[in-house]
């Protein structure tokens, strides 16, 4: 399966809808669309992941990365890990909590609640 990114913009928000595997192939394309809308100047960033079934080691440290890149830049980066997206369960959303990582991210149930700004983040 390949990668998908479709870029969207809610606001202040720059919205990456990712769908299909996030691997040591497809990472990169997540890593430059996150630096293209830093380079744009968009500095509040939604990467929806729900539509991610695969995520190995490169796509975690693409997010790792992207937090990274974001704090840089006095940036918000916002992840959609829906509890059951991906097929009965997010993907990602386990990969994070079993390397421990998951805590370091601000996590959001759909792109509504993560651009509502009274909206809190879901526990880890």
């Amino acid at each position: 399966m390949t990668l998908k990114v479709k870029e969207d913009e809610q606001g202040v928000w720059a919205i990456l809808h990712v769908s299909g595997e996030m691997d040591l192939v497809t990472s990169p394309a997540v890593r430059q669309h996150v630096h293209d809308a830093v380079a744009d100047g968009r500095h509040s960033l939604v990467l929806d992941l729900s539509g991610v079934r695969f995520c190995d080691s490169s796509g975690v440290g693409v997010l790792v990365a992207a937090r990274r890149l974001m704090r840089s830049c006095q940036g918000r980066l916002r992840l959609i890990l829906p509890a059951r997206g991906a097929e009965d369960g997010s993907h990602v959303n386990r990969v994070l909590a079993a390397l421990g990582v998951r805590r370091l991210f601000e996590v959001y149930p759909d792109v509504a609640s993560a651009l509502d700004e009274a909206a809190e983040p879901l526990s880890a």
